[in-house]
């Protein structure tokens, strides 16, 4: 793989990945037009498979998501360890089987279609923190993912603001009605349940 799209892959600029080539960090070698060529073909031990769609009336894309990243690994001579499957918005942060996954020791790679379908907010945060724990993401499909699903990520983003505004304004609310009953005596206020 040329060095350009290694680093792309890797989410690091192409001036890094110069670098680290330059330090003999990455098995590569530069051929006599100049162009380097990143090896990439090194088996790897303890892959999972990540696969996720956004709702219900799009499960049925979700094994043929699977079944494309197995053929994938397998092609790649990965060995995998799980298949995860989810339904959820890319936006929640609250993910059951992906927090199961991010807890668990027994992988060195997750691989995703596209980066979108492990997180649509963060992605290099994750990156970095797997990074640190000597595990990797390998997104198989950099290019632009379709928008048809990208609505009810959107949906998902502005009902949590919403209610993160009305739950201050319902705060701001019960905190003046605190202080009001501390600086007066105020019969209308109980003591378990103020306003």
């Amino acid at each position: 793989m040329k060095l350009s799209v290694y680093a792309k892959s890797q989410g690091i600029s192409y001036q890094t990945a110069w670098r680290m080539w330059k330090r003999g960090e990455l098995k590569a070698t530069q051929l006599p037009t100049g162009t380097v060529i990143v090896d990439t073909n090194k088996p790897v031990d303890g892959v999972v498979i990540y696969a996720r769609v956004s709702s219900t009336e799009e499960r049925f894309k979700l094994d043929s998501q699977a079944e494309r990243l197995k053929q994938y690994c397998e092609a790649r001579g990965y060995q995998i360890t799980s298949i995860v499957k989810e339904i959820g918005s890319g936006v929640n942060d609250n993910r059951k089987q992906l927090t199961k996954l991010l807890n668990q020791d027994n992988y060195r790679l997750i691989v995703v279609e596209h980066q979108d379908r492990l997180t649509r907010v963060g992605f290099n945060y994750l990156k970095v923190l797997l990074n640190k724990q000597g595990k990797d993401i390998e997104v198989v499909n950099l290019a632009e993912e379709e928008t048809e699903d990208i609505i009810p990520d959107f949906v998902s983003i502005v009902t949590s603001f919403c209610g993160k505004i009305y739950g201050l304004r319902h705060k701001k609310r019960k905190t003046e009605c605190i202080m009001n009953c501390l600086h007066t005596e105020c019969k209308d206020c109980k003591p378990k349940n103020l306003c």
